[in-house]
């Protein structure tokens, strides 16, 4: 069966802004490959994210550049090594995956022997800004169950004590994307422990995150940008308690199922995570999702506009995909 590829960059409006310690943006900027055998297209889209060296037109370069090997017979497992973990892999990968489960007339978690996606709770972000900012998201936000706060360095456990105030009844994560510093991290770690925080994700830089090692802490924390495939898990081992599995870093679902049973094997606890994108990108990440202690994928929520046949949202709970979205 020879497959046709196509692959197109999108714009989508994000509600308002998103703010992180890298900066602040209004639109995501995704790429989306299809795939088609004549009969069936199977879908998938990825983030190109810049922390990692990617750009949109590099990433849409790279995923057209396999045309020519897909229309001579490359398939999904042969991808895991013609491609890096990333977010090209990606888009490629749960497109594969998308036209399998057409072709076959089965959903994709039961080619991949998988247990079937259920309703489950995410978590919603409150960005990063200043503590009375944040505390009127968090207050707006506050019948969520589960708030990720993005953090910076200066001025966090302000930030910490006003969402917290904001939203006293909510399980809160944070987010501090290699914000901190060695310098900065016990203060830190003693504010989140005192808010009552579950998860602190990436305190430190990726490069720089040897005292996660030697410190004592109350609160687990959570690698994001240490993490990517299972390359990078024996590493973790001892700094951190958790990892954070996006399939933009793992290059696809198929490496993210793997990545999640030896991350476990590891003693490792798991949380799944998103870019900000559509519905397209997370339908995938359901299909690990049951396996996961926390669930942070609301980045659909986080749009102006989803696309259609987009996933349900009842509050802050995600109802698995149509398979007319994907799978």
């Amino acid at each position: 069966m020879s497959l046709m590829l196509s692959v197109r960059s999108e714009r989508w409006q994000i509600a308002g802004a998103f703010t992180i310690s890298r900066g602040s943006k209004t639109e995501a900027a995704v790429v989306v490959a299809e795939l088609t055998d004549g009969t069936f297209t199977g879908r998938g889209e990825c983030t190109p994210y810049p922390r990692y060296g990617e750009t949109v037109a590099e990433v849409a370069a790279t995923i057209a550049k396999c045309a020519d090997d897909i229309r001579r017979g490359l398939d999904r497992a042969a991808l895991q090594h013609a491609l890096p973990a990333g977010a090209a892999r990606n888009a490629l990968d749960c497109a594969f995956i998308d036209l399998e489960a057409k072709c076959a007339d089965r959903p994709a978690h039961e080619l991949l022997g998988l247990s079937a996606p259920q309703p489950c709770l995410t978590a919603y972000t409150i960005s990063l800004g200043a503590p009375e900012r944040m505390a009127e998201a968090a207050a707006a936000a506050s019948a969520r169950p589960l708030l990720k706060v993005k953090l910076d360095a200066a001025g966090d456990p302000e930030r910490i004590a006003a969402v917290r105030n904001a939203a006293p009844r909510a399980e809160l994560i944070v987010d501090a994307n290699e914000g901190w510093c060695s310098e900065n991290l016990a203060a830190n770690l003693a504010a989140c422990a005192a808010a009552g925080v579950t998860l602190i994700e990436q305190p430190l830089p990726a490069a720089d995150d040897a005292a996660l090692g030697t410190i004592p802490r109350a609160v687990p924390v959570c690698a994001d940008e240490s993490v990517h495939d299972r390359t990078t898990l024996r590493t973790l081992v001892g700094k951190y308690d958790a990892v954070n599995i996006k399939l933009d870093k793992a290059g696809g679902l198929t490496e993210a199922i793997a990545l999640a049973a030896e991350a476990q094997m590891l003693g490792l606890d798991l949380m799944v995570g998103c870019m900000i994108a559509t519905s397209l990108a997370i339908a995938p990440a359901l299909l690990i999702a049951a396996r996961a202690r926390v669930i942070d994928l609301d980045g659909p929520l986080l749009l102006a506009r989803d696309r259609p046949d987009g996933l349900r949202y009842e509050g802050s709970i995600v109802h698995p995909p149509s398979r007319t979205l994907w799978g």
